[in-house]
């Protein structure tokens, strides 16, 4: 996410919760992903972690009083606010929540979020506590106008709390709110557009312990899941068998083999104006399907086994009456082995699809980074050797690009 954050100055408020660990984590992806994080905390954050850790992972003396002498004017609570590009509250407590919706300000961090400029410091709240608190109807009336005010509350998570308890409430995790966050601070060049994308293998199965996969691990797929959705898409995943987090606001289908996953496309792409396919779907699957394990004899002969073909799903999308009468948006993609541009561009036309992302499938399969090179009518162009979730937003962009100048 170094594209996003680089740069990037943010204030990370910590108030009083066990959550407080996670906000160590937090402090330590965001520096980490190129911004400059400064620590202001409350006398309850400072019973849950200590101003030493935060100032060791962030790099930056913390604050946690309004009467710091550090500041020449003795005015943190102005001065902390006014270079940043976002305030983040995490963990953000009951309490503070009703602090901020009352205008109280008798510390440091409630104080600096009353001063902060509005109009150009965002302030964005990550709430953190127990799941009869969260439910309260006085802490939903505070998270109403608190948001009413100009917040953006990024929401709670589900599971096993501190008190041992278990339901909503839960701070989000690191990871989640850096998800959060890249949303926050990108561009919304997709807005308005629906986008439908498939990532992962598919599993042909043999019988009921075998079957014929490939290598694809969904990363791409769901990089462009994860970029389009902070471009402002709606998104909908359709994922074969792999073993990623679904990204934060992005609908997920999990299906299995190329006939299950044409069948949830062809159910889905009517509300899509977009459609990537970036699934490595097997060509092939067996003729038969064999209900009980096929056994080794000991002979040293093996069975015969035929095989069909599957759906070309992209083929049969890009032919659709919505894709040829300009309502709908494919994006192939092509993972060679060898000669990319040649066999792309001829995948390209084959497909008649508009634009044909192309990848050396061995090179990449598995792996956090990559390289595309981009075929359209016009030509080819190279997204370079970068991450993943790099090369997912530049494809999202040049989508949104090409796009944009096919309006009127």
């Amino acid at each position: 996410m170094n594209d996003v954050f680089a740069g990037k100055h943010l204030v990370l408020g910590l108030s009083g919760g066990v959550a407080c660990y996670k906000s160590a984590m937090l402090c330590r992806l965001l520096v980490q992903a190129g911004a400059t994080v400064q620590v202001v905390m409350t006398e309850a954050a400072e019973q849950f972690m200590t101003a030493v850790t935060m100032q060791a992972l962030s790099g930056r003396a913390v604050y946690t009083s309004q009467w710091d002498v550090r500041e020449p004017n003795n005015m943190p609570h102005i001065n902390l606010s006014r270079d940043a590009d976002a305030i983040l509250i995490a963990p953000c407590s009951a309490d503070f929540i009703a602090r901020l919706v009352q205008g109280r300000s008798d510390e440091l961090l409630s104080l600096m979020c009353l001063a902060r400029p509005m109009e150009s410091v965002p302030l964005l709240l990550a709430p953190a506590m127990n799941r009869e608190m969260w439910a309260h109807p006085a802490t939903q009336r505070n998270l109403a106008q608190v948001q009413a005010d100009g917040a953006q509350v990024l929401g709670v998570g589900n599971g096993s709390q501190a008190c041992g308890e278990t339901g909503d409430g839960r701070m989000l995790e690191p990871e989640e709110i850096m998800e959060e966050l890249a949303a926050h601070f990108t561009a919304k060049s997709l807005q308005g557009q629906h986008l439908l994308v498939t990532a992962g293998p598919t599993f042909e199965a043999i019988d009921p312990v075998r079957g014929i996969t490939n290598l694809s691990s969904g990363k791409m797929g769901f990089a462009i899941a994860r970029a389009a959705r902070e471009a402002g898409a709606q998104v909908t995943l359709v994922a074969g068998p792999v073993h990623l987090p679904t990204p934060r606001g992005v609908t997920r289908v999990d299906v299995q083999s190329a006939r299950q996953m044409q069948t949830a496309v062809q159910s889905l792409v009517a509300g899509a104006s977009i459609f990537i396919a970036t699934a490595a779907v097997a060509d092939w699957r067996p003729a038969e399907f064999s209900d009980q394990k096929i056994k080794k004899d000991g002979s040293g002969d093996v069975p015969a086994m035929d095989f069909v073909e599957n759906p070309d799903i992209l083929a049969g999308v890009a032919q659709s009456d919505q894709a040829r009468s300009g309502k709908l948006y494919c994006v192939g993609f092509a993972a060679e082995s060898h000669d990319l541009l040649k066999h792309a561009s001829a995948k390209r036309l084959r497909k008649s699809v508009p634009l044909l992302v192309g990848n050396i499938g061995p090179a990449t399969f598995g792996k956090d980074d990559n390289a595309l090179l981009l075929i359209d009518d016009q030509g080819s162009k190279e997204l370079p050797h970068a991450s993943k979730d790099v090369l997912a937003r530049q494809l999202v962009d040049e989508i949104a690009q090409r796009l944009s100048a096919k309006r009127p």
